[in-house]
């Protein structure tokens, strides 16, 4: 029997989008820490990554407890390796497992992946069916040995089990299916929702996430929720979860799109960048829509004692799990959380050359130093 993850999850849902070299592990914590969103997603792996049997492939699926409910969301073309893919996804614990068809990159969507499967609805249906299957072979018990995967793989994955904090979690519990979901886009260079949406009902996901652009308008424009709000009444009809994405900065935006567009839920993507502190307050959406009484405008701002903190937890935790020789690819989520506060793109400047935790510590302190008058001069920049 299929999970009922998402028809469980507090209504509307306020999750945290999946984004490409961004929610990582590391902030993916972060935004657990001081959010609590009601649900997760990876960034998103190719399913050859996942079955090729390298260690650093598998990078972006280890993931926290307090991360959950989580999803792994998965990307590709050939339906073999979305069989064997969906098998390690649910080895490793996962709550959901979540087929990226709505990335715009170049490099995916022209290779037949992310947005180019909306070119090629046939293949699209048949890589959900070939992860159902897998999902569902898995949680009757088949093991991982029996499936084709390379003793390299195996091996990979074994050591990925070992390092998830509580692995007993993962080995005692019963197996059972985690839900299928899709999120996707408008269309690839014109708006198709409609007929786009009746072809992945078919393939039976148990939500289907929406951003409201095409991919060749990548990310230019306006996210189209009127078109969203059409394409959610259709899959809603089918006891499908939808959610909408795209454009939402705050939760005043985010209870306006879903008030307007009838939507289950949202996603939140870049209006997290920087701001963990997003999803706080996500009772207060629930809480207006059930009484009528409307959203307060402005959501509180973390005062600059906890911009900086957060800063130095963070780059502390992508340390702990990626390693220094990784920092590099913490110096975009330092410069996103240098704003609104005086002199903050002066830091940024300096953020985005940083190499280490300790290089972000002694730029806070440069600041504290430089700049007196602070909402809390007793604030000292020190390890989280």
């Amino acid at each position: 029997m299929t999970s009922s993850l998402w028809k469980n999850l507090p209504q509307p849902i306020i999750g945290l989008a999946p984004m490409d070299g961004v929610t990582d592990s590391a902030f993916r914590y972060i935004v657990a820490t001081y959010g609590k969103p009601d649900i997760v997603f990876t960034e998103f792996t190719n399913v050859h990554d996942i079955c090729s049997g390298r260690l650093n492939t598998l990078d972006s699926l280890r993931y926290s407890e307090m991360e959950r409910p989580i999803i792994a969301q998965i990307y590709g073309k050939d339906p073999a390796l979305f069989y064997q893919a969906a098998h390690v996804v649910c080895e490793l614990g996962f709550d959901g497992l979540d087929i990226n068809m709505g990335c715009p990159s170049k490099n995916v969507a022209s290779s037949g992946s992310g947005a180019g499967l909306i070119r090629t609805p046939n293949l699209a249906l048949e890589l959900m069916g070939h992860a159902r299957k897998g999902i569902q072979d898995w949680a009757d018990g088949q093991p991982l040995t029996a499936i084709g995967l390379k003793p390299s793989a195996l091996q990979a994955i074994a050591q990925l089990k070992a390092e998830h904090p509580e692995p007993e979690l993962i080995e005692g519990r019963v197996r059972s299916s985690i839900p299928l979901s899709v999120k996707t886009r408008l269309g690839f260079d014109c708006n198709i929702i409609d007929e786009w949406s009746d072809c992945l009902i078919q393939g039976r996901p148990e939500a289907i996430a929406i951003h409201g652009r095409t991919l060749s308008q990548m990310y230019r424009g306006q996210s189209d929720w009127e078109a969203i709000a059409q394409a959610a009444a259709r899959i809603q009809h089918h006891g499908i979860v939808a959610l909408g994405n795209g454009d939402i900065k705050s939760l005043t935006e985010a209870h306006r799109r879903i008030q307007a567009s009838g939507v289950n839920g949202a996603l939140i993507g870049r209006g997290a960048l920087g701001n963990p502190w997003i999803f706080q307050e996500t009772h207060a959406i629930r809480s207006a829509l059930a009484t009528g009484i409307p959203l307060e405008q402005k959501q509180s701002e973390p005062n600059l004692d906890a911009q900086f903190q957060a800063m130095i937890k963070h780059a502390q935790c992508f340390e702990a799990i990626h390693g220094t020789e990784r920092f590099v690819r913490m110096r975009k989520h330092l410069g996103w959380y240098c704003s609104s506060f005086p002199h903050a793109a002066a830091m940024r400047a300096q953020m985005v050359r940083t190499n280490s935790s300790q290089d972000v510590i002694a730029i806070l302190q440069a600041y504290l130093a430089a700049h007196t008058a602070l909402e809390d001069p007793a604030f000292e920049a020190t390890p989280a």
